[in-house]
């Protein structure tokens, strides 16, 4: 026989009780080795103060707002005397307790008068973040200042700046849309944060292999640029220089393979498995070359964490991606599909991710053909490969820049064999 559901009277009370108990049991434990009447509040003053805020709840309509608030001054009173007293007593100055009972009033009127289900919720949340207090602090003297300034540049960029642009074409050709320029910047903004936080917490003896891995989802050409200077240092490590080069390399097809997911979908169907084959056999080529090499992944192998992206450089992407997105549509109408090839050749030699979004963006806005985008894709990473190959050669000699160019020609040979394939297949 199945059991009635409870009146809604009830299971508010019901929920406020469960919610003083959940946040109490928390904090009973938290203070477990404290003698009785040594806490400013234990499990039974948070089972009671919950079931306080259910009754406050159901008092509401029939007497609006102010017994919660007597009650909220009433308790604030006591538990700043409390406090007092503790910290005077401990020590302690953390307010981290009486904070939560304060919530846990507000959950429990909460959970009477509005939504149990929220409520409830709420109160897990409270009691996780509560028991995770070693885990933060953990975190706190882990995050170092440029970390903590890029992540909230992130969010400026993200939560402040991007929600208030204009989402409509503007400028010559209209090529200017504010709201799609800025989330491009944001996508590889985090992109880049997402690999320098992968490099740190990898550890000090990640090892050059990991570095190229992991440096490749901000920008393999600059961390090409760290590798070369580091082979110049450590001639005998070249071989592991030129394994982490490759997976560098590799894992930026990776990523304008998400970069082409993210922002036109219908695209990357054509190009995904082209750029996935180039960057597997960059991969697999890192691997071997690894396995080759004598140098072991210790703390003497390291090489600093690219800095995260700052909104200085934020800002230089975005208008460099600005001009990029004009130049193709301009090129293609004053020189048609060869002079967006002349683009995306000039702009590879610096940068990828900026043609590689404006070609996105114009394969549905300016109605460019597949097949001239694949060839304009094509020149862009030739270009920036062979920017890469000859930063390895004049940075750390011709054996280097051999090495990485002659992988990065077995990749292209094979990715041009895929793209022929799947052209014959069509």
């Amino acid at each position: 026989m199945i059991a009635p559901p409870l009146p809604p009277d009830v299971a508010g009370l019901v929920a406020a009780l469960a919610i003083g108990l959940l946040i109490g049991l928390e904090r009973g434990w938290h203070d477990r080795a404290m003698p009785d009447g040594a806490r400013v509040a234990g499990l039974r003053t948070f089972a009671l103060t919950g079931l306080l805020g259910g009754v406050l709840g159901h008092l509401q309509p029939d007497f609006g707002p102010w017994p919660l608030l007597g009650a909220l001054v009433g308790v604030s009173l006591l538990l700043a005397v409390f406090y007092a007293q503790s910290a005077k007593a401990s020590g302690n100055l953390s307010a981290t307790t009486a904070i939560a009972l304060l919530l846990t009033l507000l959950l429990g009127v909460f959970a009477a008068h509005r939504d149990i289900t929220m409520a409830l919720a709420m109160s897990v949340i409270v009691a996780v973040l509560l028991s995770m207090k070693p885990t933060l602090h953990g975190w706190l003297h882990l995050i170092e200042y440029r970390e903590l300034t890029a992540s909230l540049q992130l969010l400026v960029l993200s939560l402040v700046i991007l929600p208030y642009l204009p989402n409509s074409g503007m400028g010559p050709y209209a090529a200017l849309n504010p709201y799609q320029l800025w989330w491009a910047v944001i996508l590889i903004a985090f992109l880049s944060l997402a690999g320098h936080l992968a490099m740190r917490i990898s550890g000090t003896q990640r090892g050059i292999l990991w570095t190229g891995l992991l440096g490749g989802l901000a920008s393999s050409t600059a961390i090409t640029v760290a590798l070369a200077r580091y082979a110049r240092q450590q001639p005998q490590l070249t071989e592991a220089v030129v394994a982490s080069a490759l997976a560098a390399c590799g894992v930026m097809f990776f990523r304008m393979t998400f970069l082409l997911v993210v922002i036109q979908p219908a695209l990357a169907s054509w190009f995904i498995a082209v750029l996935l084959a180039t960057g597997a056999v960059l991969l697999v080529l890192a691997f071997q070359r690894w396995h080759r090499a004598t140098a072991t992944a210790t703390g003497s192998n390291t090489i600093e964490a690219m800095p995260p992206f700052d909104l200085m450089t934020a800002l230089i992407f975005a208008g460099f991606l600005a001009a990029i997105g004009i130049l193709v549509p301009a090129a293609r109408q004053w020189l048609g599909d060869s002079g967006i090839y002349a683009v995306s050749t000039l702009s590879g030699l610096a940068d990828v991710d900026a043609i590689v979004i404006s070609l996105a963006r114009s394969y549905s806005d300016q109605g460019l053909s597949a097949n001239t985008v694949l060839i304009s894709l094509a020149l862009a990473t030739s270009a920036n490969m062979l920017t890469k190959v000859g930063i390895a050669w004049t940075t750390a000699g011709f054996r280097v820049g051999k090495s990485i160019g002659g992988g990065y020609a077995i990749a292209l040979l094979f990715g041009a064999l895929v793209s022929a394939a799947m052209v014959f297949v069509k």
